[in-house]
């Protein structure tokens, strides 16, 4: 039988890239994000393009009560899900704390910290049941190191490592694997949202470099999900070529 996958996330960037990639590979999925007519149009080209049948979420991450609810709609055949991948994650603004937007600061900590929590709960209950299962969050380079004006985000990431570990140890007695998939700068909706819009300036942010892309970390997901069942990868960093720490860049061209 198919193993059942349920992405965060998933109507954009490394959430959608992994979700056609998992479908390709003998995974059903279940998608979840706000975005409904994204979530619906993957859902219908993935089902249109593979075998792979899909379930599709639409909820707010950052609510406990959406959350709850979303997951309590499953059939009871789709809730026994073998990997949950908490993709789900933004950063919102770049400034200094005396200086920093409060709302962009609750939407990164109800988005990043929270909104993994909820759904880490409700999905890892059911696998405490079976004795089996892999959880795989999505950190980030921001989750090793903290970057100026950074602050927030890389507190919330840094949050993702710990709570890695913490899982890790929690579940270890019933045979549940987690994972840690931390990128460098990959070149999605990352900067635009960042920045609110402005596309010059989440251009600039990939200018004069190779970045990395959603299909490089969805590759890398798919490797990290596929391994025997002996064997766990705690933690992977992924970086491009050209980025050696957050803010160490090669951007000479000749």
């Amino acid at each position: 039988m198919k193993k059942i996958v349920l992405i965060t996330g998933a109507t954009a960037g490394i959430g959608e890239a992994t979700a056609h990639l998992l479908a390709q590979n003998n995974f059903n999925l279940i998608i979840t994000g706000r975005r409904n007519e994204r979530l619906n149009g993957l859902k219908e080209k993935i089902e249109n393009e593979t075998e792979a049948k899909v379930f599709a979420l639409n909820f707010d991450i950052r609510s406990k009560p959406e959350t709850e609810k979303a997951f309590e709609s499953l059939p009871e055949s789709w809730k026994n899900i073998d990997i949950l991948i908490n993709n789900a994650g933004l950063a919102a603004g770049l400034s200094r704390i005396d200086n920093g937007d409060t709302d962009d600061w609750e939407r990164m900590i109800d988005t990043n910290i929270k909104g993994l929590l909820y759904i880490t709960q409700l999905v890892s209950a059911k696998m405490i049941e079976r004795k089996e299962g892999h959880i795989v969050n999505i950190s980030s380079i921001a989750g090793k190191e903290t970057y100026p004006m950074g602050n927030v985000y890389c507190a919330t990431k840094h949050a993702v490592q710990a709570l890695t570990k913490g899982m890790r140890i929690d579940f270890l007695k019933y045979g549940i694997k987690v994972s840690s998939v931390a990128p460098g700068a990959v070149d999605t909706e990352f900067s635009l949202v960042r920045f609110k819009g402005d596309e010059q300036r989440a251009k600039s942010v990939y200018e004069g470099f190779t970045p990395l892309f959603a299909q490089d970390i969805a590759e890398t997901i798919l490797f990290v999900v596929t391994r025997p069942k002996h064997l766990n990868i705690d933690d992977i960093l992924v970086m491009p070529t050209d980025q050696a720490f957050s803010r160490d860049f090669n951007r000479e061209k000749g």
